[in-house]
């Protein structure tokens, strides 16, 4: 139906307007600004505004509507009015993105005031207040903790270094895409960091409050918010995520004594995080961090010290697990090394037992090698060899050359930068892009190369001169993958805004668009035969395309939560799916059937690539390590270990010798993988 957003409507909600441009009660347009019409009311006790449902076209959004009464408050209305100029200069999958020319005025029929509003993007999720209802108040667990903590607070980044602060961060006020990624929502009480403001707080004036019970620092209660406001807001909101109790709950709260006795109610994470959340809620603004950057820098620190402390505990482990492979204690090693099937237990125990009798431990590794059901996976260490830093913010993608000589990387900085992987030198960095850069693919014939951006675009480069080609328009969100067919002459595009888009490389003109995708498509894989195209969405499923058609030829279900990342077996009979939900699915690329389950990763498992030369499949997980399986049977064969940080994307060399990380960060490190048998 069609909504009418005329406050004295009688009847805004008739069905009867459903295909009408003006509402049949009170003549007010249902059309704002020619193209969005609005469907439904979906809040109205927001203090300021209302919120509705609008859609332009096929695609959703949100109308914020101020309401009337606050028409003759002149800060209030300047404060809704800042809201969409904030969102208009930020540009980052964790801030909901304004439509052009946002904010506008519907004046009503037979109305002299007009209506304030904002129109921008629709975020498809719960906020996490909701989410943690939906799941019970369960606490969170430290990983998922950190991996939060990075997101908002490189959305903070970016809010901060456009000298502006949110005022209000909260549970309610961030929100969760179907794909993972945080939002930071309401933008209506950030403040603009400028001399002026300074004036105002320095000289004992006070600014407008904004007060959200138990989440506002002291400092901002008095009315003298300042940037490191943020920063306790958002330790609390964290607190409330790590304890499952809200922060004004008497378990947590004393208040006779102004007391917070949180940490006992989080004994899932460990002393660092405990120390950094503190930290982040320190009564005075001057004893917090005081710049994003630091706490981005703690962050990675926690990591690290995690990281070294489940080192030691695996050491020692591993020292006491020694005792099980000595001679002496042939039968504790067999117990609690194999299982075998019931009915064969009696007969090969006592083969076992012979082995190792006979030849002790090494004869029982013999049998072990020729035993594949019996042997465990090879935990490999890795080592790191080469480090390049010279980003300004952290890598979001990296990319080798099919002949191994260069790396390439895409960051937060709107640069990629062109490296000699053996010198360590850039090459070339190369500027154009608006806002992050998320991906990179390099043409078959390694020429030109190819970068998606957060600024909506995707440019082509030439990549021995590092001059731009083309860029490519026609998105409405940020690009998440790209791939590029085999014969150079089409790239593919997947984008937040749910679409695929089939372009001409030479050209640069758009050739098709696919729609079918109810949520952001996160990676895209183009069959062997060159005719289909897989697609893998955050609505936890893969959808099977023909090229030439545009059809939807498939529809694969069995993930429970978004999938990351796509492969086929080198005979193109089996297709390879990494998810959220820590497995990786093998499917049947002739029937559509899943066909097995991979379960090893203990987390996410976010990317999967196939050694070109070693012939296996090689998946990254949050779990902080690198799996190498053999297609043959679909078993895992190899661990790759001692990454600091989880594996959100990586590079494989064509000898599936060096693999390239960053982890988020700023820095890129180069891994030596040892010689991988087939």
């Amino acid at each position: 139906m069609s909504y009418c957003i005329n406050p004295l409507c009688l009847q805004p909600d008739d069905p009867g307007n459903m295909t009408n441009l003006v509402c049949r009660h009170c003549g007010s347009d249902l059309l704002l600004q020619g193209r969005y019409r609005v469907m439904r009311l979906l809040s109205d006790q927001s203090g300021f505004g209302k919120v509705y449902e609008a859609y332009n076209g096929a695609v959703p959004k949100i109308l914020k509507v101020l309401k009337p009464e606050h028409n003759s408050k002149s800060r209030i209305i300047e404060l809704f009015r800042q809201e969409a100029a904030v969102l208009s200069k930020l540009t980052h999958p964790g801030i909901p993105q304004i439509d052009p020319e946002g904010y506008f005025q519907f004046f009503a029929r037979h109305s002299k005031e007009p209506l304030h509003c904002i129109i921008m993007e629709k975020i498809d999720g719960l906020n996490l207040k909701q989410w943690m209802r939906q799941q019970g108040n369960h606490p969170i667990l430290e990983p998922q903790a950190l991996k939060w903590l990075k997101q908002i607070v490189e959305i903070l980044h970016l809010v901060h270094q456009e000298n502006y602060f949110h005022r209000d961060i909260k549970p309610e006020n961030i929100m969760l895409r179907a794909n993972g990624q945080l939002v930071l929502i309401d933008f209506g009480t950030a403040r603009e960091l400028t001399y002026t403001y300074l004036a105002e707080i320095g000289g004992g004036g006070s600014v407008t409050k904004i007060s959200s019970h138990g989440y506002t620092p002291p400092e901002q209660e008095k009315g003298y918010a300042v940037p490191q406001s943020d920063f306790y807001a958002l330790g609390r909101t964290f607190v409330y995520l790590l304890t499952g109790k809200s922060v004004t709950d008497q378990s947590v709260y004393d208040p006779l004594n102004d007391q917070f006795h949180w940490r006992e109610h989080a004994p899932q994470i460990s002393e660092q995080l405990a120390d950094f959340i503190d930290n982040l809620m320190a009564p005075t603004a001057a004893a917090r961090p005081q710049k994003t950057q630091q706490i981005l820098n703690d962050i990675a620190n926690i990591y690290s010290l995690i990281s070294i402390s489940e080192a030691k505990t695996n050491i020692e482990a591993s020292t006491t697990n020694q005792r099980f492979k000595t001679k002496s204690q042939p039968n504790i090693s067999i117990e609690t090394e194999v299982v075998t099937p019931p009915r064969r237990r009696g007969w090969l125990g006592g083969i076992l037992a012979l082995v190792v009798g006979l030849f002790g431990s090494g004869g029982w590794l013999l049998y072990q090698a020729y035993n594949p059901s019996l042997r465990k996976s090879q935990e490999i260490s890795v080592v790191n060899t080469k480090t390049f830093t010279a980003h300004s913010s952290w890598v979001n993608y990296l990319v080798i050359s099919q002949d191994g000589e260069l790396l390439v990387s895409a960051s937060a900085d709107k640069t990629i930068k062109i490296w000699n992987i053996n010198t360590v030198e850039a090459i070339h960095t190369l500027e154009g892009h608006n806002s992050f850069v998320n991906y990179l693919a390099i043409s078959p014939d390694g020429q030109q190369l190819f970068s998606a951006s957060a600024d909506k675009t995707i440019k082509i480069w030439d990549i021995n001169t590092g001059k731009e080609i083309h860029t490519l328009e026609g998105h409405k969100s940020y690009i998440n993958h790209l791939a590029v067919s085999p014969d150079g002459q089409q790239l593919f595009s997947a984008s937040a805004d749910k679409t695929i888009k089939i372009w001409d490389i030479n050209t640069g003109e758009e050739i098709r668009t696919l729609q079918g995708h109810k949520s952001s498509i996160n990676f895209l894989l183009i069959s062997q035969n060159e005719q289909e195209l897989f697609s893998a969405s955050a609505d936890k499923t893969i959808k099977i395309w023909d090229i030439n058609t545009g059809e939807v030829l498939r529809t694969l279900k069995g993930h429970d939560s978004f999938v990351n990342s796509l492969a086929i077996s080198p005979d193109g009979q089996r297709l390879f799916t990494a998810s959220a939900d820590n497995t990786i699915k093998v499917w049947n690329l002739d029937t559509g059937e899943e066909v097995n389950s991979l379960n090893d990763h203990t987390n996410y498992v976010e990317e999967l690539a196939i050694g070109a030369n070693c012939k296996k499949l090689f998946s990254g997980s949050a779990d902080k390590t690198i799996k190498v399986w053999d297609f043959a049977n679909e078993k895992l064969i190899y661990t790759l270990n001692g990454f600091p940080n989880p594996i959100e994307y990586f590079a494989i060399s064509p000898d599936c010798q060096t693999i390239a990380t960053s982890g988020g960060k700023k820095i890129i490190k180069l891994w030596q993988v040892p010689q991988l048998s087939n």
